[in-house]
């Protein structure tokens, strides 16, 4: 086999299931439309990877905003009364519940960082995928909406839609190949006990690194090289759209610089492999879960002692430290 058909058979193993796939779409047209009827309304849109086709299995979750109109809010956001985002949530979350559950009787509506988080109880052919929608207003000065959030109980400036729209840019082809890449890192993140770097993150990185002519192998390697150094260099990566702050990794950089080092190291490997055994060894480094080679086995013994508790070798963890251990951790599962 070649690396582009390795590539290839992880694309199959982490591609979503048509079914839930298709109820995800299904339950965040529904969400937007009831929305849609929610005072003051403006318009709504969609976002995350559903709107860029970069969907892994399983499939977790939808995601769209709701944007309102200022003349019926003017109080609300920074450039209204300074109101806060929490009391709006609120009554969105309540305008939301009733409806849904006439298709979706056993739907709950909770509260995420930016608005209401609608969880539908229905499972679909394993999956019970999620909607989260953002409840935004448009900015008065400078592109892009404000946007809550709720932690802190404040409004942050972002441009969702635009972010869609350079996700979806280029070529068909350039469009096909990116997305791919973007697919594969998620899923190398996701191997980890504790992801370290969100999945918009990776997004941006291949958005800034990828080059059109590359193809899938050098694309992901030219992203896992280039964001290894910029770590490594403490640079930030800027909000593609120029609206937000300088996106944060999750893990702290020295972590992530060692992990992303490796990944390139390993693609490089692969790439310059003069034997099928020296091809599938490097790459089995990459998506040690999804390719089998002698070399993971320690990688998939540790993985197995952080899902227990047990003290693990911070080095097959992709941590660099002589001697050095980590407890065994619950694996992430914070939101967005």
């Amino acid at each position: 086999m070649t690396i582009d058909e390795y590539l290839s058979d992880v694309r199959a193993q982490i591609e979503p299931r048509k079914e839930p796939l298709d109820e995800a779409r299904a339950r965040l047209a529904l969400v937007r439309k009831a929305a849609d009827s929610f005072y003051g309304s403006l318009r709504t849109y969609r976002s995350g990877s559903l709107a860029v086709h970069t969907m892994n299995q399983p499939v977790t979750d939808g995601d769209g905003g709701l944007i309102l109109n200022r003349n019926y809010y003017p109080q609300l956001g920074p450039e209204g009364g300074n109101e806060a985002p929490d009391s709006i949530v609120a009554e969105l979350c309540s305008h939301l519940g009733p409806i849904i559950r006439e298709t979706y009787p056993n739907a709950t509506i909770h509260k995420s960082k930016r608005g209401p988080e609608i969880h539908f109880g229905d499972d679909v052919n394993g999956d019970d995928p999620t909607v989260d929608l953002v409840i935004a207003l448009n900015r008065k000065v400078g592109d892009g909406i404000w946007i809550p959030n709720l932690d802190t109980g404040t409004w942050e400036p972002s441009h969702p839609e635009q972010h869609v729209e350079l996700l979806n840019s280029g070529t068909a082809a350039f469009r096909s190949t990116r997305r791919k890449i973007i697919r594969l890192a998620k899923a190398w993140n996701k191997q980890f006990a504790e992801p370290g770097i969100s999945s918009f993150h990776l997004s941006v990185w291949a958005l800034e690194f990828v080059e059109p002519g590359q193809g899938v192998a050098k694309g992901l390697w030219t992203l896992f090289d280039r964001a290894a150094s910029r770590v490594e260099d403490l640079e930030p990566t800027p909000d593609p759209a120029g609206v937000s702050a300088d996106l944060k990794l999750i893990k702290d950089e020295s972590i992530m610089a060692v992990r992303l080092r490796k990944a390139a190291d390993s693609m490089a490997s692969a790439m310059d492999a003069g034997t099928e055994t020296e091809l599938v060894e490097a790459m089995s480094l990459v998506f040690w879960k999804y390719i089998e080679a002698s070399s993971t086995a320690p990688l998939k013994a540790s993985a197995g002692l952080v899902s227990t508790g047990k003290a693990v070798p911070a080095s097959a963890l992709g941590i660099s430290v002589a001697g050095a251990t980590t407890a065994g951790a619950r694996a992430y599962g914070g939101r967005r």
